[in-house]
């Protein structure tokens, strides 16, 4: 299969590669030459290592599948380790057990190579997302027992092979000893926090955002909320040097003319968080369009990777990836974008999750068929995004 572009503007296509014919990519990390790549988890594969050395010709490495009834869509890299989310899917599953429900870590002594030394047990519906940059706590949004849905919950991995759960925080209503009291219809579920210093700030789906003080990572504790019209609240991204939040809602259904989700700029300098723009939604002639069209997830600034607090990276399903400009943060402008035709069999590319690297490639996958993209910016958006990068956190 080979991909071509639809639609760019500032970006041009370096590199394609259809993961084995398992096209499913969900979360995608570079590390040095290894890319690492969770699988959305319909073709039943896992997790994907490639030998990006080239970039313009990435090899696949190593590929293992998804236990039985779970899927393995999250990876995180750092300190030599690769953890691995394992959850019960498909989500509406009526099956009770027979899935696999925790967090795999493996060491990188080879990074092609991952090898599981640990396994921490969750227990319930399992962990969806991971976040770790390094150092002893990871932090994640876990359905355990007891829960039904998502909870905020801390791990310690000062013994890597052996973790531990070292705190957890949930919106009031969430345990199943307690009433919910959010409207019917609505949902309180946790995805997961970004930490800017002693903050995390994480997308709780209807809640919106919610601000935890972690100053102690073993004791959060809330400080903040902000709910919008919109729902589904996915990534927080705090661009810490300019009291800012940048925040994702997930389109979750398909269209056409599902409801629209986007991108909103949150000033979080004051004691209460307040909404300052909405990024420019794309054409309105993606609504009419199958499958899902809106705002899914942002390039997280990690460490070692491409950071600024000015330029934005989203993926927006069959609207493709966008980039946005915050030098104005009231008054965002969409400055790039790129949308590539989508595989065969697929009426609409579904651009899913992203990475931009510290050389300013940007890895973007597919979540049904498409595989793995690898887009280079043209002459003067490379320019801008040296002029804008975060030099002082990178």
């Amino acid at each position: 299969m080979t991909a071509r572009t639809l639609s760019g503007a500032g970006l041009r296509l370096l590199a394609h590669h259809d993961l084995g014919g398992h096209g499913d990519g969900m979360q995608v990390l570079r590390q040095g030459p290894v890319l690492y790549l969770g699988h959305t988890g319909n073709s039943g594969m896992g997790t994907s290592i490639l030998d990006v050395t080239d970039p313009e010709h990435p090899v696949l490495a190593a590929q293992w599948p998804a236990p039985p009834h779970s899927h393995t869509h999250k990876v995180q890299v750092a300190g030599g380790l690769l953890l691995v989310n394992h959850e019960k899917f498909p989500y509406r599953s009526q099956r009770r057990d027979g899935h696999s429900a925790g967090l795999a870590v493996y060491s990188l002594a080879d990074p092609l190579i991952p090898k599981q030394i640990g396994f921490w047990s969750s227990g319930g519906r399992g962990v969806h997302r991971v976040v770790w940059t390094g150092g002893r706590y990871a932090h994640m949004s876990v359905t355990p027992a007891g829960f039904r849905d998502r909870i905020w919950t801390v791990l310690d991995l000062a013994d890597p092979a052996r973790p531990t759960e070292a705190a957890r925080w949930w919106w009031p209503g969430q345990a199943d000893s307690e009433t919910p009291e959010w409207p019917a219809g609505q949902r309180c579920a946790a995805h997961h926090a970004l930490l800017a210093e002693d903050r995390a700030y994480l997308g709780y789906d209807d809640a919106g955002l919610v601000v935890l003080d972690v100053s102690d990572m073993t004791r959060p504790r809330q400080v903040a909320t902000l709910q919008w019209d919109g729902g589904s609240t996915h990534t927080c991204l705090p661009l810490r040097g300019r009291g800012l939040v940048v925040a994702t809602d997930e389109q979750v259904r398909d269209g056409p003319h599902a409801p629209q989700r986007a991108i909103r700029v949150i000033d979080v300098s004051g004691d209460q968080p307040r909404v300052l723009a909405v990024c420019p939604h794309p054409e309105a002639a993606f609504g009419g369009l199958p499958l899902r069209f809106g705002a899914h997830n942002l390039h997280e600034n990690r460490p070692a990777s491409y950071r600024s607090e000015r330029l934005v990276f989203a993926t927006y399903f069959s609207a493709g990836l966008r980039v946005y400009d915050l030098a104005d943060p009231a008054r965002p402008e969409e400055i790039a974008h790129w949308i590539p035709e989508p595989p065969p069999g697929q009426p609409v590319t579904q651009l899913n999750d992203l990475f931009v690297d510290g050389e300013g490639l940007i890895w973007v996958t597919d979540r049904i068929g498409g595989g793995l993209y690898v887009l280079q910016p043209e002459p003067w958006l490379a320019r801008v995004m040296q002029q804008s990068a975060d030099t002082e956190s990178s």
